[in-house]
């Protein structure tokens, strides 16, 4: 087991700097707050933090839209605080993931700032330039996914510029070698550093078709989106040419090969285009990416069929490549209200991490996810997401699953700031699940999330184990994770009722107690057994001699 790579069947605690601890009475978290927090966190029983962009940035899009990549943003630190946090992190045993946004910089980049000065400056080609249609029009019909028209016109140049996010994010042109050079420079920095991994944001945008093809319309049935809102005119086409160019993958081996110049890193690629389970298969071949995830598990639909197709639909198209799963990021509503309503049930909020915990692949564990917080409902005139802004009020943007990190019940920064304002809302249902009541319940999910991790650290087969689901009836999620020469049976109840689990006849099994979520029991009778709602068996399948 020591030769297995770290990363495969890790978890992987995702830290958003903003909103995790203040320590310089600003209202907004900062490098040096997640070194004060690192041993909570190596306490949740994770295997690695993927860390939110902390790099030089106007904050359009609160990091995501990097000024300089190899500068600490003064918001959150200096070097210096980041060397301390890599250095503690590893004296923790904790992998440090770091997020990399490739595609596209800040438009507050130098390289930006000398490519919009005019058509013929050294950096002139670095982004996606074009000329306007003969009537003064975009040059095509892309959408931002942030809504609107893909272009921003530059009077400097006479042209207009590439966004896919916001108009303040100009594309990056990864048809010219000095960018993909400079890209794979910056990464080198980091690795030089000492980071164990990247977290590669929107990986599938790097390249664009070079002909600039209209993107067709997609059928008002098919307009159904993952990440963002349903009436976004980014949903009416489909992005044949805006992303996803079969030109990425070449890139995609470079990447690899300097990541093989230092051994034991690793990439985790964030994947969203027309079939993302297709496209994390493709892009998780040998030589290519380590691990892929996408927006699969990050949906409204929560029942066991959806999962079991999601999951099924991968494994048979991904052949080496590696999962990744997540039911929460930054990004998205948070699970527990997603899949759990106003009030999750705390055996509801325990089930999850043993459901996603029990798949095949890594996990990807936003913070706060241990402590079951609902999605916040954050006010328009507290809103800082330009996304939610834009779109209010039928989309509220990804503020409601942003909001800072409730360490204590009282206080107005709730031990997240001594500020008079956190930079976000801190709204009074997380205080209640804040981490100091629960480390003193025995019984809370932040409790159950420590027991169950630890406990998946001693089973094999959930970290390694090949997965082959069986027919059960809704809400009932049924497989078997195989490791060598053991078979362990997994079956939740993904309802808040008693439910019949068709056990399959003729199986011995043995039950295993499993800490954290609510256990049922495979005291079977006529090959089937009742779970109760929101619980899960873990058992052993013994072999039958013949």
């Amino acid at each position: 087991m020591s030769d297995r790579a770290w990363w495969r069947g890790a978890v992987i605690y995702q830290i958003y700097p903003r909103s995790f601890l203040d320590t310089d009475g600003n209202g907004v978290g900062d490098l040096p707050g997640i070194i004060e927090k690192l041993d909570y966190v190596a306490s949740l029983g994770v295997d690695a933090i993927w860390i939110s962009p902390f790099f030089a940035s106007p904050m359009a899009d609160f990091g995501y839209d990097i000024a300089d990549y190899r500068e600490v943003d003064p918001l959150f630190g200096t070097m210096a605080d980041f060397d301390r946090l890599l250095a503690r992190a590893h004296a923790l045993g904790l992998k440090v993931m770091i997020d990399q946004v490739l595609s596209h910089t800040s438009n507050a980049h130098a390289w930006f700032r000398a490519s919009r000065e005019d058509r013929t400056n050294a950096k002139a080609d670095w982004y996606v330039w074009a000329d306007a249609r003969a009537d003064g029009t975009a040059p095509n019909n892309w959408m931002s996914l942030f809504g609107g028209v893909a272009w921003r016109w530059e009077p400097r140049r006479g042209q207009y510029y590439l966004h896919n996010f916001l108009a303040a994010q100009p594309d990056l042109n990864f048809h010219n070698p000095e960018v993909r050079a400079a890209t794979l420079a910056n990464l080198r920095f980091w690795l030089d550093k000492g980071v164990d991994a990247f977290r590669l944001d929107a990986i599938n945008f790097c390249f664009h078709d070079t002909q600039l093809r209209d993107n067709p319309a997609k059928p008002v049935d098919k307009r159904v989106g993952r990440g963002f809102s349903p009436d976004n005119p980014y949903a009416f086409q489909y992005h044949w040419y805006n992303n996803t160019r079969p030109e990425n993958l070449g890139f995609l081996e470079e990447l690899r090969r300097l990541t093989d110049e230092y051994p034991g890193t690793a990439t985790l690629g964030e994947i969203s285009s027309e079939d993302s389970l297709a496209t994390t298969a493709e892009y998780t071949r040998a030589g290519r990416l380590h691990m892929g995830y996408s927006f699969e598990l990050l949906v409204e639909d929560f029942s066991a069929g959806y999962i079991r197709r999601t999951v099924e639909t991968l494994e048979a198209k991904v052949d080496e490549g590696w999962p990744c799963w997540a039911v929460s990021n930054h990004d998205v509503v948070r699970a527990a209200s997603r899949w759990g309503g106003a009030t999750p049930a705390p055996d509801f909020v325990k089930l999850l991490v043993a459901l996603v915990g029990s798949l095949r692949g890594s996990v990807c564990i936003y913070q706060g996810e241990e402590l079951g917080l609902p999605e916040a409902e954050v006010p328009f005139e507290a809103l800082q997401d330009p996304y939610g802004i834009a779109f209010w009020p039928t989309f509220k943007g990804r503020d409601g699953c942003r909001t800072p990190m409730p360490w204590l019940t009282e206080g107005n920064g709730a031990g997240f700031t001594d500020a008079p304002k956190a930079w976000l809302p801190i709204p009074p249902t997380h205080r209640a699940r804040a981490v100091s009541r629960q480390e003193a319940d025995a019984d809370s999910p932040l409790n159950a999330f420590r027991a169950f991790l630890r406990w998946r650290k001693t089973q094999a087969a959930l970290q390694w184990g090949d997965i082959r689901f069986l027919d059960a009836p809704e809400p009932v999620l049924m497989f078997t994770r195989t490791h060598d020469d053991e078979i362990l049976l997994v079956a939740l109840n993904l309802g808040m009722d008693e439910a019949n689990v068709p056990i399959p006849q003729g199986l011995q099994l043995t039950q295993i107690d499993c800490p954290g979520p609510r256990n049922g029991n495979v005291g079977a009778q006529h090959g089937a057994t009742m779970l109760p709602g929101y619980a899960v068996v873990f058992a052993r399948i013994e072999r039958t001699k013949t």
